[in-house]
């Protein structure tokens, strides 16, 4: 379950790199530091229910609704890489974005 394992890896990273997290949380939402918190909690909690059998359907819920819920920090994340003037990130940042909608469907899939 690479799935799994790659969102709870995620995760993981929301506490251990807040400040990663907190610079793509765009600036209408009041908290960052919350908004990080949460969506790795969440994180968290999809690579664990759809790392088990029983609660896979769970899982797949969990990791569709935070996938689209984070979305607006990538298109921030593209959006500060382009005004900083950084081409490679811009790039990739921008690239990244159409990447979520596999993924997105891949979660979906696990609710079936």
């Amino acid at each position: 379950m690479r799935f799994a394992g790659g969102l709870f890896f995620m995760g993981i990273l929301h506490f251990v790199l807040p400040k990663q997290f907190e610079k793509a949380v765009p600036s209408w939402f009041p908290d960052p530091k919350a908004a990080v918190a949460l969506s790795g909690v969440a994180e968290l909690g999809s690579g664990a229910l759809l790392a088990i059998p029983k609660t896979r359907k769970a899982g797949g819920w969990l990791a569709t609704a935070t996938l689209v819920a984070v979305y607006p920090a990538n298109v921030q994340m593209a959006i500060d890489a382009t005004r900083a003037g950084s081409k490679p990130a811009a790039v990739a940042a921008w690239l990244r974005l159409p990447l979520q909608f596999p993924m997105i469907a891949k979660a979906f899939r696990y609710t079936r």
